[in-house]
């Protein structure tokens, strides 16, 4: 059966270059010309963000392949980078949101060694859902291990895994206030299979 990712994803990635190719007040005049230049301001890039909002509502899923189509374009520009951080880092935060804010609200409040094991149940399921992830803890470090990535091998350099970077990064301050540095321990544009990420987890 072919990979499908949760409509969420290629929509973080769509709205991340949407607002990157967004025009500043200065440049505002100048929008109908821009719109002929920057992708994130094409019909098109409109046309589909309304689309997988639509998706995303009501709790579709789509081909892997269509995030993958949109990551290659992204990996094509210059600030390709930029654009994945920000897509990953808006993707953790609606992740965030999906987690019950009763959750939310124990792990904020309750000590450590209690609030600790729910953040991480938590991230777990959120994971499994939007990134087609699985999260553990060895010993102080999380591991985020993502098998059928949508974004690996669409920009040189392994630039296109920041955006799983980003999105982890991202969760652990939303739910721990923490995480610490992460580091991209396995890569598949390294030919070893999957994407794994490590995360202190203080």
């Amino acid at each position: 059966m072919p990979a499908t990712v949760d409509a969420l994803l290629p929509l973080s990635l769509l709205e991340s270059v949407r607002g990157a190719d967004t025009p500043e007040d200065t440049e505002a005049e100048y929008v109908h010309e821009l719109r002929n230049k920057r992708l994130g301001l094409s019909d098109t890039v409109y046309a589909e963000i309304q689309r997988y909002t639509d998706d995303a509502k009501k709790n579709r899923r789509v081909g892997n392949e269509k995030a993958l189509a949109i990551a290659k374009l992204i990996g094509r520009r210059p600030d390709a980078e930029t654009v994945f951080r920000s897509a990953g880092r808006r993707l953790a935060g609606e992740m965030y949101d999906s987690i019950s804010g009763t959750r939310r609200g124990l792990v904020r409040f309750l000590p450590a060694f209690i609030a600790r094991p729910l953040a991480l149940s938590g991230a777990r399921r959120v994971a499994r859902r939007y990134l087609n992830g699985s999260l553990s803890r060895i010993g102080g470090y999380i591991m985020l291990s993502v098998g059928e990535s949508a974004t690996a091998n669409t920009a040189p350099r392994g630039i296109g895994c920041t955006f799983y970077e980003a999105n982890l990064g991202e969760l652990l301050r939303l739910l721990v206030d923490g995480g610490g540095a992460i580091e991209h321990v396995r890569c598949m544009d390294r030919d070893e299979g999957s994407c794994e990420w490590r995360a202190e987890w203080r």
